[in-house]
């Protein structure tokens, strides 16, 4: 952004290597939106907050499921004979059974459906994967894989950029910075910025000149860290060829059509 920070009040910043764009999160529904109904929204197109008729989350609703499983981008980009990947290493065996194994996330439901959540242990060990939190930490502290190399937010930004040079569309999903919102601690939310810049940084010096990164938010929160989240727009990013073509995006409905035409995939 050539050291220009977008705000409320001059969302639309650009720099030598990308621009912002501020995505309404709201879709016209009262209340604080959520993460299942914006992430079903991301990753299909659809209307999913009016769909289910209030903003829903964490997880997506029951009801909605069918519709991230066989409309969501990924599977769209396949079924259009693109290639794509889900570069987040989850456990194999991931979600197991039980209560919890009903909590989906839109991102590794709509990467089971489309038979692409393929990357474990193993993967994140050889740098083949990324952990959902960028670092390995939590993969060697909570999941007893102590054996995986640690990583910083550095590599782990060009082991996704080596992922992406592998196929036409690459699925990152980064949860952290939701959760440094929610624990409303600025030292928390600095922290958690901290590493996602990392990240960009190892990114965007590994990617390949044909590659189009486009970076999104299913709701506000980090942004103000007293309040949680937020009604404001998101934070979209693009960098990369072709990025002057996200500049009429305007909400959440609005990306996964934009990443089908990039593709040349019909909606």
């Amino acid at each position: 952004m050539g050291g220009t920070l977008p705000t409320l009040e001059a969302p639309r910043t650009s720099g030598p290597l990308g621009f912002a764009i501020p995505l309404d999160a709201t879709l016209g529904v009262e209340g604080l939106p959520q993460s299942g109904t914006g992430q079903t929204a991301l990753l299909t197109g659809e209307d999913a907050a009016n769909l289910h008729g209030r903003h829903f989350g964490p997880w997506v609703p029951v009801a909605l499921r069918p519709l991230v499983e066989h409309r969501s981008v990924l599977r769209r980009a396949l079924d259009g004979g693109r290639s794509a990947a889900f570069a987040n290493a989850y456990p194999r065996g991931w979600p197991g059974s039980g209560r919890k194994s009903r909590f989906i996330a839109a991102p590794p439901l709509a990467a089971k459906a489309a038979s692409l959540m393929d990357r474990h242990e193993e993967a994140l060990g050889e740098g083949r994967a990324v952990s959902s939190e960028i670092v390995n930490d939590g993969w060697r502290r909570h999941l007893g894989h102590d054996w995986l190399p640690k990583v910083s937010p550095q590599e782990a930004g060009a082991n996704l950029a080596a992922i992406s040079s592998e196929v036409d569309l690459t699925l990152f999903a980064h949860y952290a910075t939701d959760d440094a919102g929610h624990a409303q601690s600025m030292g928390t939310a600095v922290s958690a910025l901290k590493r996602v810049d990392g990240f960009f940084e190892g990114l965007l010096q590994e990617m390949t000149a044909d590659t189009l990164l486009l970076v999104v938010s299913d709701h506000g929160n980090i942004e103000d860290a007293r309040a949680g989240h937020t009604r404001n727009p998101v934070l979209g990013i693009v960098s990369g060829p072709g990025a002057d073509r996200a500049r009429e995006l305007t909400d959440l409905r609005h990306v996964t059509p934009f990443i089908l035409d990039c593709l040349g995939v019909g909606t």
